[in-house]
């Protein structure tokens, strides 16, 4: 028993259903078109250590010289 339902046969169907639908029950029907597959986020490189430690010295520099600005002029 080979039920096979052909594309056309099934789109043909779904028409008919669709049609019934609104001539009957006075329905209103929305067609979306299918939405795009979402793109990939860029590839970002991992922080190695040596990245990591140039970090927190950048980060000490900059608290250093926020917590005595006064000291370095004059």
């Amino acid at each position: 028993m080979g039920n096979h339902v052909t594309k056309d046969e099934l789109r043909a169907e779904l028409e008919c259903q669709a049609q019934r639908y609104m001539d009957v029950q006075g329905g209103e029907i929305i067609t979306y078109a299918a939405q795009p597959d979402p793109e990939r986020k860029p590839w970002r490189k991992k922080a190695s250590l040596l990245d990591q430690a140039f970090e927190k010295e950048i980060e000490k520099i900059e608290k250093d010289l926020h917590a005595k600005p006064d000291e370095h002029s004059g």
